[in-house]
């Protein structure tokens, strides 16, 4: 089954580029890719560019309405995805703990719908 793992931050917590820790954060992040690829369960993943280039759509009334930036009444963003292949939620759980982010920010795991065409 696939899970979806989205990880959620405010923007400037963690460690920051430049800072001694960022390195190893983001070796925590090559290695755990590493490790779900090596174990099987990599389907893809990758980081997202900050929220000043986000742009939001929604339509109303038959007309598109444009927003920069993300449509979000939280601090914390999404940042980033894996889409994982796992037996069961469990699993899946396991794995969104060794994801760097859920130290300063949240991993959402949510079961990928499947649709019967």
């Amino acid at each position: 089954m696939q899970f979806m793992l989205l990880i959620y931050s405010a923007e400037g917590t963690g460690p920051q580029p430049g800072s001694d820790e960022f390195g190893a954060f983001m070796k925590g992040y090559v290695d755990f890719t590493e490790t779900v690829k090596k174990d099987g369960k990599m389907v893809a993943g990758d980081a997202l560019q900050p929220i000043a280039t986000a742009t939001t759509v929604s339509v109303r009334g038959g007309k598109s309405e444009i927003m920069d930036g993300p449509f979000a009444e939280t601090k914390e963003q999404l940042g980033g995805y894996y889409l994982l292949d796992c037996e069961d939620l469990d699993e899946a759980v396991k794995y969104a703990a060794m994801i760097p982010s859920a130290e300063h920010g949240r991993i959402e795991v949510r079961p990928v719908m499947v649709w019967d065409n």
